[in-house]
């Protein structure tokens, strides 16, 4: 089976790719993707670099080019919801851009024709999830993640987002990458440590605690890559 890693920046994928042994190194549509065995998973792992289009264009290489038939995305995000916390874990039930906007023709926000608002994620990797979690004694939360191209650095319109799309984390791929799978039926899977509080604070909190958050997606997903080869 082929498993694909995404990651938005360097930083959230390193600790993966790192612990990789005979990592083969492709270039494809001005981007690096990695290959690798892990058990009897062949792995696809890249970093997209940050925003919609780009996790958009990564996801779709990933499916069209190296055949990725589940998909797991590792990062950090910015939470809305008070009881997270930073370092902690968040599992997308559902995901939804919050920038996408044609109210003027009558559509609710999130929304245009043909699509939907909100896209799910695959429950059997959400149980995989929480039995990892279990295992390891980790708290894994479950809730709506909200993506935009946008860095939210503002409280006026994080209340917004966690009104209109009842909404419990932030960031800037997840969506898009939600949407590409879902329209080639590839399960998949969106796990984000909380690096910092979508406020005017965010960019220290982001900086201190991105690569602490990083390494522990990262050593969550391979509990996860460890449950999915097991079930083989």
């Amino acid at each position: 089976m082929v498993i694909g890693i995404m990651g938005a920046m360097p930083e959230e994928i390193e600790p993966i790719v790192s612990k990789l042994s005979n990592v083969k190194r492709h270039e494809v549509a001005d981007n690096i993707y990695y290959t690798a065995l892990y058990g009897s998973l062949d792995l696809v792992i890249a970093y997209s670099k940050i925003g919609k289009v780009f996790s958009a264009l990564t996801a779709a290489t990933m499916i069209e080019r190296f055949g990725v038939r589940k998909m797991l995305f590792s990062g950090v995000a910015g939470a809305i919801n008070p009881e997270l916390a930073i370092g902690d874990l968040i599992a997308a039930t559902k995901l939804c851009q919050h920038d996408l906007e044609i109210t003027a023709f009558g559509h609710p926000y999130g929304y245009v024709p043909e699509g939907k608002v909100f896209v799910e994620a695959d429950r059997s990797l959400l149980e995989i999830a929480a039995a990892v979690a279990g295992k390891k004694g980790i708290k894994l939360k479950r809730g709506i993640v909200a993506t935009g191209d946008q860095f939210v650095a503002d409280e006026e319109r994080k209340r917004w987002i966690e009104e209109t799309f009842g909404a419990d984390a932030l960031e800037m791929e997840g969506a898009s990458v939600a949407v590409v799978c879902d329209a080639w039926r590839v399960p998949f899977f969106i796990l984000r440590a909380i690096s910092d509080a979508a406020d005017m604070d965010a960019g220290f909190d982001f900086d201190t605690f991105l690569e602490s958050s990083a390494k522990k997606s990262a050593e969550f997903i391979f509990a996860m890559l460890d449950e999915i080869d097991q079930a083989k």
